[in-house]
């Protein structure tokens, strides 16, 4: 989802309406058995940006990382707030509910 907006018009410049921790954390919901290089791959980042954005995410309480054999696996806190005092009020929970579940395969890809 990195890219310019969809529709949006001039200014050449490229952004988001999610942050990276948004978008790592949407990847870990819809896989988490995921390894860090395809989170990475998916959201567009480094690999030890990846390591570096779960472990804030880990910090904060929105995660939980369990070792199970050779990989690792997420847990999510769904009840957990967004930080922004302006959307402290919402749960995590409710990004998850909106973009957890994996694009249809048909949708149009980033411009």
């Amino acid at each position: 989802m990195t890219g310019t907006a969809t529709g949006a018009t001039g200014g050449g410049r490229n952004w988001t309406f999610l942050t990276n921790h948004g978008h790592v954390l949407l990847a870990i919901a819809r896989d988490p058995t995921a390894r860090l290089r395809d989170v990475a791959a998916e959201v567009g980042v480094t690999e030890r940006a990846a390591q570096a954005i779960v472990a804030d995410l880990e910090a904060g309480g929105y995660l939980h990382r369990t070792r199970v054999g050779r990989r690792n696996e997420y847990t999510l806190n769904p009840s957990g707030r967004f930080r922004h005092p302006s959307e402290a009020y919402r749960e995590v929970g409710d990004l998850l509910a909106l973009f957890a579940e994996a694009p249809p395969t048909d949708a149009p890809g980033p411009s």
